[in-house]
This record gives C-alpha cells, sequence and structure tokens, in this order.
C-alpha cells in the first residue's frame, strides 16, 4: 500500500532518556573511541557528538504509530532504509542529563526507488531548553505517495568548506568483524538487519550490516581526532548521505575533500571503492 502524505504534521509521542555517564561512556567504547573526554570520570562526561542517535531511536520506532503510517505493511516497513542524517548540536550533552524528544513527519515525496520521508527529530531539557535538532530522510524502497508530495519544513543551508581539494588527507578506518553487535548494545540501537543474518537474508541483503550512524560515528570520531584537535564539544552540525552498505570485517577510506571557514567536507568509501557516506560535513566552533 502507498504511504500517505497526509500524516505531515503529525507528530510522535515525546520519550524521556537520561545520558548517564554508563551510556556515554558505553557509546565511544562501542566505536573504540578512548579520548578521556568520554571515560574520566573525575570531570564532567561528555557525549559523542552523534549520541543525539541513541535519545532519538525510541522516536524513530514510534513514527510507525503516527496515525496514516498503518497504510503500510510490515514488508513494506522493513523496506525503510537511512538515507540522509543532519544533526545540529545546540548544546553538548552531559552526563547526567535528562532528555526529552520528539519527532515530527515534516516532508514526503515520490521519488523514483521510492517514498521518501524526511522527520524532524527534536531534543531538549524538561524546560524545552534545545539540545539537538535531526533531520532524518528515510527512503521506503519501492512503496508509492497517496496524495502527492508535500512539505512542511527543512534543514537549512550547510556551510560550505573552502575550495574542493584544500587539505586533502585520507585516514583509514577499520571495522572489526562483530562491531555492529557492540554498537546494537552500547548505542541501545537495535535493528536486527545489523546483527540476525536470518533477518539480513530475508530482507534481501547479503549479510548483516553495519548501522550507517556507527559508520558516520567512526568518521566523526577520525575528524574530531584530525580536524577538531580532539575536541569533540566543538562541533555544532553533521551532515550526510548513506549510500553504500558496510560489511564486516572491512576497510573503510574517509576522505577529507576540504577543509576551511569552520566547516570540513568529506566521504567514506568502502574496499570496493563505494561511497558508504558522501556529501559529508561537519561544522565547528
Amino acid at each position: 500500500m502507498p504511504l500517505e502524505s497526509a500524516i505531515v504534521g503529525r507528530r510522535t509521542r515525546r520519550f524521556r532518556s537520561v545520558a548517564d555517564a554508563r551510556w556515554l561512556m558505553a557509546y565511544a567504547a562501542g566505536l573504540g573511541d578512548t579520548q578521556a573526554c568520554y571515560f574520566d570520570t573525575t570531570r564532567t562526561i561528555v557525549a559523542h557528538p552523534l549520541f543525539p542517535v541513541c535519545p532519538e531511536w525510541p522516536v524513530v520506532l514510534d513514527g510507525r504509530n503516527i496515525e496514516g503510517s498503518s497504510s503500510l505493511t510490515r514488508d513494506e516497513a522493513a523496506r525503510g532504509v537511512h538515507a540522509t542524517h543532519d544533526v545540529t548540536i545546540h548544546r553538548p550533552i552531559e552526563a547526567g542529563m535528562e532528555l526529552y524528544t520528539v519527532g515530527t513527519v515534516v516532508a514526503i515525496e515520490a521519488r523514483k526507488p521510492g517514498a521518501f520521508q524526511l522527520t524532524k527529530l527534536e531534543t531538549t531539557l524538561d524546560d524545552g531548553s534545545p539540545i539537538a535538532t535531526t533531520w532524518q530522510g528515510s527512503l521506503l524502497r519501492g512503496v508509492a505517495v497517496v496524495g502527492g508530495d508535500k512539505s512542511l519544513d527543512a534543514p537549512p543551508a550547510l556551510p560550505a568548506p573552502s575550495a574542493a581539494g584544500q587539505n586533502r588527507r585520507e585516514i583509514p578506518i577499520a571495522v572489526v568483524a562483530g562491531a555492529a553487535h557492540v554498537y546494537t548494545e552500547c548505542a541501545r540501537i537495535w535493528n536486527p538487519i545489523h546483527t540476525d543474518r536470518a533477518v539480513a537474508l530475508a530482507a534481501g541483503l547479503p549479510d548483516i550490516i553495519l548501522h550507517g550512524t556507527a559508520t558516520l560515528a567512526l568518521a566523526v570520531s577520525a575528524l574530531v581526532r584530525d580536524a577538531l584537535g580532539g575536541e569533540p564539544t566543538r562541533v555544532r552540525r553533521i551532515a550526510a548521505r548513506f549510500a553504500a552498505m558496510v560489511p564486516m570485517p572491512s576497510q573503510l577510506l574517509l576522505r577529507i575533500d576540504a577543509a576551511g571557514h569552520g566547516a570540513v567536507a568529506f566521504s567514506v568509501r568502502t574496499e570496493r571503492d563505494e561511497a558508504a557516506i558522501r556529501d559529508g560535513v561537519i561544522a565547528f566552533a
């Protein structure tokens, strides 16, 4: 059945989570990122810049319960893939923060591969102070749209790094066997296509694959070390498009394509020289 564009403007429930030190440390450890700022409990522990995906996950799942989403069959819903990710960090998450997250469907459009849905995920403190705003794009392969394209909101324009090719360099990233299992438990993000081979094969995949957000987080860790002097709290925005699948184990190559004017443009290539992440941008203070 088609996806109804009438769901644009509808919201999920509001979810509460506590970013305790154990969770923040586990997330960084699951990425092999051992910087002291993520583990030294003699001072305030801060979150990895991509940690907002963790409190967002229950909200993403609840999006399937939004009125009108029931038009999709279980098989159609299973065809959904995380296509784009764009997060603005208004304030770094620190250990002990009580977070509240809600999602709003802000756009649906018909594309050649299927239905594209853009959801705005807002994480705040209880008083409404903004912590992170994420624009998450999902593509439902082979699903049509009924009601025509509809859009209420869109992410702001991305910053433009300096000219392409300037400061270009490459950084290898190793993805170990079992990386998806570790990330699943440390992030508390469970989607069986990443850890259950039978489910992955039934979904038409060649095997289990690494989460897109795990691939992006590995790249962000490398960028923080290489370009930001190891200071994750300088990150203000991360945006990327997901493309090729990442098997395990494998070797990735992070390419820094341009750097300057408070932003870095990057991409991530697989061993087969396919783009796992393209159009990546990280903006920083």
